[in-house]
């Protein structure tokens, strides 16, 4: 197959996948390989294969927020891979990582990327921004040290000797 139509290909597969879980599919062996492996950034843990990747990622995040609505601002697409960042815009009705349900709408962001085999992911390196979910339900965990502060002005950012 040719390259750009390999790119086209795997765009299409993974936007197959992302309408899939903002329909709430069930069935997910359409989008995935039975061996594909999810693996997030600190906080999300590696998934293998598509039940432990409900059991573990999908179904968790569903119960924790609902009215998801999935706002991919960039899709790109360069062969076999496929990748986007964006957002879910949901409401927190379920707790999530320790924290009871607010009902506060949050943003979810995130960087997905995807390895296409056979028009189905095998895959997907990913990384939420797990701080960001938890600092607007009221949870800082850089414990009011994060970097934003040099940013702000309000702590002086150390240098180099």
């Amino acid at each position: 197959m040719p390259y750009d139509d390999k790119s086209a290909a795997s765009l299409a597969a993974v936007k197959a996948m992302e309408s899939g879980l903002a329909a709430n599919e069930m069935d997910m062996t359409k989008y995935f390989t039975e061996d594909f492996v999810w693996r997030g950034n600190q906080g999300s843990g590696t998934k293998r294969g598509i039940a432990e990747f409900q059991r573990n990622w999908q179904f968790p995040l569903r119960a924790a927020f609902t009215d998801r609505k999935y706002e991919t601002e960039h899709f790109m697409a360069d062969g076999d891979w496929a990748s986007c960042f964006g957002h879910i815009d949901a409401l927190h009705s379920g707790t999530f990582m320790g924290v009871p349900a607010t009902n506060k709408r949050v943003k979810i962001p995130y960087m997905d990327f995807w390895r296409i085999e056979d028009g189905r992911i095998a895959d997907n390196p990913v990384s939420v921004d797990l701080a960001h979910v938890l600092f607007q339900l009221g949870v800082d965990v850089f414990d009011g040290k994060g970097w934003e502060n040099y940013d702000n002005g309000s702590v002086e950012p150390p240098k180099p000797e």
